[in-house]
């Protein structure tokens, strides 16, 4: 079992950064994929960002070059930096690992709105 708790969502204007931390516990396996997803009201669930424990990253063209994904290994946590936000990224944001069977977080919200 791997457990997945999320911190840093919240309210920023358009324009403005935030940056979601995930620690990871549990039996981790190397050759994990962690991740980022957000689901929007009504919306399904989509991949915002994956990070290979190699460091390959993989973005959802909607918020290529303005979100950044990261890891460390050693610590078993992911982050994701979003910078230039805009009302379109309004969502729950959820971390994720992927080791043959899929992990969720419980979520944080992030709302961009003036």
């Amino acid at each position: 079992q791997v457990q997945l708790v999320e911190s840093g969502g919240g309210l920023v204007q358009p324009g403005g950064s935030l940056r979601l931390s995930c620690a990871a516990s549990g039996r981790l396996f190397s050759g994990n994929v962690m991740g980022w997803y957000r689901q929007a009201p009504g919306k399904q669930r989509e991949l915002v960002a994956s990070i290979t424990m190699g460091g390959n990253t993989n973005y959802a063209d909607s918020v290529k070059g303005r979100f950044t994904i990261s890891r460390d290994n050693a610590k078993n946590t992911v982050s994701l930096q979003m910078n230039s936000l805009k009302p379109e990224d309004t969502a729950v944001y959820y971390c994720n690992v992927y080791q043959g069977a899929y992990y969720w977080g419980q979520g944080t919200q992030v709302t961009v709105s003036s």
